[in-house]
């Protein structure tokens, strides 16, 4: 029979003391050495995750490039038979959008949208991580509804593969579950990397989007994964930034495309960035009401509702082919100096109502590309306005397009160190640091001022009351009988 342990009295026995600290000392060396250990082991991996998602997001930027040409091409020649050409090619919107959401509801509903919300609910343990049926549905599910003409975003597919493909590295090497959330984290961040050619911006969305915290552990992963995707997705899309920026101000002090901000301009960027805020924040709104509208229609089948987004989108690409899609080819013409003023509020209305209505088809698809474009277009307004009412400012409509797109990307996702970084990396346009500062602090200002969600915390909102409606109809309940 044993018996009970004596009751330990502290300083009754020093000599014991010493030895039970001597002894803990040594279990924390252990757990650390341990923890580094896990920690080098899940670094190895960090380049393999960013080397399968770089490969798979290179090879979908590629095949949605093909695809929108081949739209493109079709819509041309479409109009050499007007009648005929017209029905077709609304037909055809409409079925690529309803093949997207077919895809999303019969093999991977955690495929519709963006897939960022449904990631951060994996890491929170509120969904289960993503599933390898989940990849060729966001591909080909993104190349049918983006590359026929829905106002979408590629990195929403991007990020969402690239966290399927660190899932699967992390269970072929039988990792834990914390390891296993670190490189998905990882992986959609480097999604996203290889979506904009921007790998700082990818380990910085992890930190500040995904984690939103900075640690030592996720920041070496994020980093590892990230720089790895985009060597390996730069072997197929070329190292150059994915817009160029029009020089219309001689530079010799080789700043960059654009020149420094003159100092007296600064208060117009805070200005461009109290309009992108507000922008912004009924952007967002849109695309919330949009979804809620789209949901209350429950007779009607999922297809049937994309399939009417995508005749609509269909319309408007018969009349303006330019405006649909993605929408990177607009971002292009803007930084370029290649829109007139008085096209663009009609272009800017245009992208804003198809981009919620897009969303609402419930296909895979993401937010940041149709917010750059926004952005961009909302910017260059503002440029043209301030250059023609101050002329002696020496002002660059395009740096307060790229300004914009930053400002816009705050207002609506309230990140503003990725949309900084993001917004630089894609145009290569250090000098617009500083005043994207102050737009980005104006615009996130305005955002909260009006008490707008950030768009993604909205999103996992959704997500998760559909996955749980329980949870949510008890929420719902405690709230009514608090009233």
């Amino acid at each position: 029979m044993s018996e009970n342990p004596t009751p330990y009295t502290p300083g009754a026995d020093p000599v014991a003391e010493e030895r039970e600290g001597y002894t803990e000392a040594r279990h924390r060396m252990r757990r650390r050495d341990r923890s580094l250990r896990r920690l080098l082991l899940v670094s190895l991996l960090a380049p393999v995750v960013g080397a399968g998602a770089g490969l798979v997001d290179a090879i979908f930027r590629i095949a949605l490039e093909h695809a929108e040409k081949l739209r493109n091409g079709l819509i041309a020649l479409a109009h050499g038979t007007p009648v005929l050409g017209f029905v077709l090619v609304v037909v055809g919107c409409a079925l690529t959008a309803a093949l997207g959401a077919w895809l999303v509801r019969r093999l991977s509903p955690h495929a519709s949208g963006s897939g960022i919300p449904q990631v951060e609910a994996a890491l929170n343990n509120e969904l289960p991580p993503t599933p390898p049926a989940l990849l060729p549905v966001k591909f080909f599910g993104g190349l049918s509804a983006i590359g026929g003409g829905l106002a979408l975003g590629r990195e929403g597919p991007s990020v969402q593969m690239g966290a399927v493909v660190a899932h699967l590295v992390g269970q072929l090497f039988r990792h834990s579950e914390e390891e296993l959330r670190l490189l998905l984290a990882a992986g959609a961040g480097a999604g996203l990397a290889v979506a904009f050619n921007a790998p700082i911006a990818g380990a910085v969305f992890v930190l500040e989007e995904l984690v939103r915290r900075f640690e030592a552990r996720m920041t070496i992963v994020a980093l590892g994964t990230s720089s790895t995707a985009i060597l390996v997705s730069r072997l197929f899309l070329g190292k150059a930034p994915d817009f160029q920026v029009a020089i219309t101000v001689p530079v010799l002090t080789g700043t960059g495309p654009i020149p420094y901000t003159p100092d007296a301009s600064w208060i117009l960027y805070i200005i461009l960035g109290l309009v992108a805020g507000a922008a912004a924040s009924l952007y967002n709104r849109s695309i919330l009401g949009a979804l809620t509208l789209t949901q209350r229609l429950d007779g009607i089948s999922v297809e049937a509702k994309a399939a009417a987004i995508g005749a609509l989108v269909g319309l408007v690409g018969w009349f303006a082919p330019h405006l649909i899609g993605g929408g990177d080819a607009i971002t292009q013409s803007v930084l370029a100096g290649g829109m007139a003023l008085g096209a663009l509020p009609l272009a800017f209305l245009v992208r804003f109502l198809l981009g919620p209505l897009s969303y609402a088809a419930r296909t895979p698809g993401g937010l940041f590309a149709p917010l750059l474009v926004l952005g961009s277009q909302l910017g260059l307004f503002c440029g043209l306005i301030c250059a023609r009412l101050f002329p002696h400012l020496g002002i660059q409509p395009e740096a307060f397009a790229i300004v914009g797109m930053a400002a816009f990307f705050t207002g609506m996702v309230q990140a503003p160190v990725t949309g900084i970084v993001l917004v630089t990396e894609m145009t290569a346009a250090f000098t617009t640091l500083l005043p994207m500062l102050a737009a980005c602090f104006s615009a996130m200002l305005v955002a909260h001022l009006l008490r707008t969600t950030p768009i993604y915390d909205a999103l996992l909102e959704r997500v998760i009351a559909q996955a749980h409606p329980e949870r949510h109809d008890a929420i719902a309940t405690d709230a009514a009988a608090s009233l």
